[in-house]
């Protein structure tokens, strides 16, 4: 009994790690978002993320033969769902409130457990479809759709969450069970050659001059960072990594119905960044979005481990 709470206890602490992790490659990327480019900030953030796995994590998870991938394309289409829902996610953060976008970010689970049910055909009860209509409407209260504030911009964070659900359901289709490293060695591979054919493409910058912030983002030419923005943009590879690593580690040894609900404190440390640095404080509709979509991701949750079911809220590593 001690050992398995103890067990417990380790399994919740990777994932309250994870959780501050992700949201410093958040703050970092929405800090830098202003005067780089996103393919600069994310070829760097991956180049240092992949020598960091290579030397450091797959010595400890499987080794060298951990990396031969029998399926190498299903790889790929795993990798370009993670540079979807990352790109969206950030050009969604670079100009829209940071506790807005991860709140919407997280419906993702929600959209999981749907696909599944009407994709791949898995079992889904009355309880879980309601949860995940409660989240819905969680998403268009942070949206507001309707409103005279609204943008599309409003709608990358959604699509994020898409993206990554499709990983997710792709992982469940193909009845992959690769290891962590190896899951983000391609990952941070299909990074570097995505980010590197947007640098070769857009990276003089003569597309620039948008006043849309997200698009902007996009567009903007490399420039020579100065010593405080290259570290932060060094220190993302290893954060990137870091996060990667800790939250496979919580779902290791842990039922994810423990695990999941923890990695909801990214949400309230959004809440904090957006409040310190930039004076963002969520409105009332916000937050009232924020509980419901939390609320209906840890309903779901811990219902899946109750029942049985594949964990929607279990967590990729590389997912941002």
């Amino acid at each position: 009994m001690e050992t398995a709470q103890r067990g417990v206890a380790f399994g919740i602490s990777c994932a309250l790690g994870a959780a501050i992790f992700f949201s410093l490659n958040d703050l970092s990327i929405k800090f830098l978002s202003g005067g780089y480019p996103l393919h600069q900030i994310v070829f760097l953030r991956a180049l240092v993320a992949l020598a960091l796995t290579v030397i450091f994590i797959v010595p400890l998870d499987g080794g060298w033969s951990a990396l031969r991938a029998k399926r190498p394309w299903i790889h790929v289409l795993r990798g370009l769902c993670v540079v979807v829902a990352n790109s969206a996610f950030f050009a969604g953060i670079a100009a829209m409130p940071l506790a807005d976008a991860s709140a919407i970010f997280f419906v993702a689970p929600l959209f999981i457990t749907g696909l599944s049910a009407l994709v791949l055909g898995e079992p889904v009860g009355m309880r879980r479809w309601l949860a995940v209509g409660v989240g819905l409407i969680g998403v268009i209260l942070v949206v507001k759709p309707t409103g005279a504030s609204f943008t599309v911009v409003a709608l990358l964070p959604v699509l994020a969450a898409a993206a990554y659900a499709g990983l997710q359901v792709l992982t469940r289709y193909t009845g992959m069970s690769e290891r962590a490293s190896t899951m983000s060695v391609y990952i941070q591979i299909t990074f570097l050659m995505v980010s590197g054919g947007l640098a070769l493409g857009l990276g003089d910058g003569r597309y620039s001059g948008s006043d849309n912030d997200a698009l902007e983002f996009f567009l903007r030419a490399w420039t020579m960072p100065d010593l405080k923005d290259g570290l932060i943009m060094l220190a993302l590879g290893g954060i990137s990594a870091c996060a990667g690593y800790l939250i496979a580690l919580a779902y290791r040894g842990t039922n994810a119905a423990i695990v999941a609900p923890f990695e909801y404190s990214a949400l309230l440390l959004a809440v904090f960044w957006g409040i310190l640095i930039w004076q963002e404080w969520p409105t009332g509709t916000t937050w009232a979005g924020i509980i419901l979509i939390a609320g209906s991701g840890v309903y779901v949750a811990v219902r899946e481990g109750r029942v049985g079911s594949k964990p929607s809220a279990k967590r990729v590593a590389g997912r941002r």
